[in-house]
């Protein structure tokens, strides 16, 4: 984990990078930081606002949002759905806007890069473990009954196989990889070559990702399920999001496509495109997250280049930035704040700090109260860390 205080956001990456071919400064969306940031503000306790508002105001409207703040139960798809695969894209978006080819330069030259992935890989792997067994418990003294598979995990799996693939090959090479392995893993899940019961190749007891998880994954699953939701298998089409990041940020930082217009009109046209086809083939391969169906990755990609050609919009086009500095500061130091929300009570420090005033108010307004001030104290501490340009990455 590398920490800088009080110096601009840097990375042993982008450092490397800079000794090996001095390129020019890397390109910096304003609006990359706040997606990322509005993002991780639901995974920090937004998810209950529309709870809050239902009880506050009455209005049966907010039951359909408050819906929407609950992953699918099995097939089908949620906003809360979106939160795990946009962040992949994010991190894709990163990559592509500033891509370096490594594969020519000598190996000295590379290994800088090459430890950095690693290094990121590993740290995930285990800040993913952490989290797994936060809330005041701790993983397991057994081996045997730690869960390794995680949400950092995947994240960790998915950039570091996208990093490889822009470092070492065309673009063109990087769009046929994400084609073959969508509808190999379609066709994979589809027809399975070995399933641990008879109740369908989509469900959970009868999915190859279950027998795949059986077989390879150390540990324990989610929920002692029979398939984990960022289980061995899965992880292989969550790369494609990652990719599909890569793609838009080639384009966005592409010198031959002219006029900021035409760009977000390409960026809305593909979301769509990548929604109809999603749900297109969904009655043959399912749009479901835990099992992370091709369907799953096009359906969330499409939603992820929607939600940046918007934020691109208003924030990089039309210059109106300001509402932004809120989903920004989160976005600054999002893994970080990620972990904590495993590791930290931040109810008990909310209820500490605001806990008198939150019990003054009305009953049909402590919960939107309560929820406001957590998400406060959270924000508070990320503020703090932004003004003193503290930005810890991994």
């Amino acid at each position: 984990m590398t920490t800088i205080i009080d110096k601009p956001r840097v990375s042993i990456a982008s450092v490397a990078a800079e000794s090996v071919s001095k390129p020019a400064a890397k390109p910096r969306l304003k609006s990359l930081d706040a997606l990322r940031g509005f993002d991780m503000f639901w995974i920090l306790g937004g998810e209950a606002i529309f709870a809050a508002l239902l009880l506050l105001t009455g209005w049966a409207g907010f039951n359909w949002f408050d819906s929407q703040m609950h992953h699918s139960t099995w097939h089908g798809f949620t906003f809360y759905d979106l939160i795990f695969p946009l962040f992949i894209f994010l991190s894709g978006v990163a990559l592509g806007l500033s891509p370096k080819r490594l594969d020519k330069l000598p190996l000295p030259q590379r290994m800088p890069l090459y430890q950095h992935a690693i290094k990121r890989l590993l740290l995930l792997l285990l800040f993913g473990v952490i989290y797994n067994h936060g809330w005041g418990t701790g993983a397991p003294f057994a081996l045997g009954d730690i869960r390794y598979a995680s949400v950092l995990g995947r994240i960790a799996f998915a950039w570091f196989f996208c990093a490889l693939l822009v470092w070492h090959t065309s673009l063109r090479t990087q769009i046929v990889t994400a084609i073959l392995v969508l509808v190999g893993y379609a066709v994979l899940q589809t027809f399975p070559f070995m399933t641990l019961g008879n109740s369908g190749a989509f469900s959970q007891t009868g999915s190859i990702n279950a027998a795949v998880d059986s077989l390879l994954l150390p540990g324990i699953t989610y929920q002692n399920a029979a398939v984990d939701p960022e289980g061995i298998l899965s992880t292989v089409p969550a790369v494609v999001n990652g990719l599909f990041g890569v793609f838009v940020g080639h384009f966005i930082v592409k010198p031959q496509v002219k006029g900021e217009w035409f760009k977000v009109a390409i960026l809305a046209l593909s979301g769509l495109g990548l929604l109809v086809l999603g749900w297109a083939v969904s009655p043959w391969n399912p749009v479901n997250k835990t099992l992370w169906t091709s369907s799953f990755t096009l359906v969330t990609s499409g939603w992820s280049i929607l939600f940046l050609a918007l934020f691109y919009t208003i924030i990089d086009v039309l210059k109106v930035q300001k509402w932004a500095f809120f989903f920004t500061v989160i976005g600054c130091n999002s893994i970080v704040i990620y972990i904590a929300t495993s590791i930290v009570n931040w109810k008990y420090a909310a209820t500490s700090l605001f806990g008198g005033v939150i019990s003054s108010l009305p009953n049909h307004v402590q919960a939107l109260g309560s929820v406001t001030s957590l998400l406060l104290v959270q924000w508070l501490v990320l503020y703090w860390m932004y003004k003193r340009n503290i930005f810890i990455k991994v």
